[in-house]
């Protein structure tokens, strides 16, 4: 026991010593100035040094404004952020979604444990679960999902918790019991919430994993009417269901070219031909011909000149639509695309 002792202290010692290394500063907008942060993370804030929290809490806009878009960037200004105020829940959690979007799902479940020893909340339990999908445990995951937490989750948590469940159920092969971890009072009921959009998708698609086409092209359906705000693909997955197929004007605008080109290509042979048999057909009347025709010579000059300007023109270019199709906005993230287990059939 005593030589462990020594290993802990000079680990300690190691940890201290990283802190106290210089840390590796991303650049932040003049126009973030911390302010930004949600009032109740200020809140955490207060207990550092002021010229740090406004550091950490600057790091922390960074994070919430990129994890969106450049979850690899918002990673790289958590770490910042971890580095000052490792112990500030916040920071913490931040830390953690931050390495929930890229995938490092080990770290990011250290990180929400660490969160939930500061705070005590059960609000993390969900994404916690999902961590252990993403390890590749579904079936931690679903023991997560019977565990006593779940029940101290509000709604919102617990449609979440739904979600997950039903994923790991299709991690295990068990497309059925996915559909049946779905059926709930929240998917029955009409109202729409935050979450119902995703609750249906995430129906439908256990529903289309399980054979039953039909029932997923209708709660595909439900999905879109209730994705005010465009979180799912609902409306590409029945496209697709029906048949339909997308095509890109531009990849259409880059087929066209090459025929237009071609056409192009071969009016200029068709002038060249004319203009061949019009040549032998000047020099023979030449041979039968005098000076007379000097009026019929200076006629077949300017033929040739417009054959010419035809032959060395433009062919011009198809006109080409080039507008941008929007990008239709990709589903949640794999983890809370689907979720928890209910006793209805």
């Amino acid at each position: 026991m005593q030589g462990r002792g020594r290993f802990e202290n000079t680990r300690g010692r190691d940890e201290r010593r990283e802190e106290r290394e210089p840390v590796k500063r991303l650049p932040i907008p003049d126009d973030v100035t911390g302010q930004e942060i949600d009032p109740s993370v200020r809140q955490e804030l207060m207990s550092l040094p002021k010229t740090l929290a406004e550091d950490v809490a600057r790091n922390l806009v960074m994070v919430a404004r990129l994890l969106d878009e450049d979850p690899d960037l918002a990673y790289g200004y958590s770490r910042v952020a971890l580095r000052l105020a490792s112990r500030v829940a916040a920071v913490r959690e931040a830390a953690g979604f931050a390495s929930y979007a890229t995938e490092r799902y080990a770290e990011a479940l250290a990180e929400f444990r660490a969160c939930r020893r500061m705070t005590g909340t059960v609000d993390l339990w969900p994404v916690m679960a999902d961590c252990e999908r993403g390890m590749g445990r579904p079936e931690r995951a679903l023991e997560m999902a019977g565990a006593p937490e779940v029940h101290k989750l509000d709604r919102a948590g617990q449609v979440e918790m739904r979600l997950v469940a039903a994923g790991a159920r299709r991690d295990m092969g068990q497309n059925d019991a996915a559909v049946v971890t779905l059926q709930s009072p929240e998917l029955a009921s009409n109202a729409v919430h935050p979450w119902t959009a995703r609750l249906r998708y995430a129906y439908a698609d256990a529903l289309l994993a399980a054979g039953r086409e039909d029932d997923a092209r209708e709660w595909f359906a439900k999905s879109l009417e209730a994705d005010q705000s465009g979180t799912t693909d609902a409306s590409d997955r029945l496209a697709q269901l029906d048949g339909v197929a997308f095509v890109d004007a531009l990849d259409d605008a880059d087929d066209e070219q090459p025929a237009a080109d071609g056409s192009a290509v071969a009016d200029r042979d068709d002038v060249a031909d004319g203009s061949d048999t019009g040549n032998a057909a000047d020099a023979e009347a030449s041979e039968d011909g005098d000076g007379e025709h000097g009026d019929d010579d200076e006629d077949r000059d300017r033929d040739d000149e417009g054959r010419t300007d035809r032959e060395t023109g433009d062919a011009g270019e198809p006109d080409v639509d080039l507008t941008d199709e929007a990008d239709p906005t990709a589903f949640l993230d794999d983890p809370f695309k689907e979720p928890s287990k209910n006793t209805e059939g």
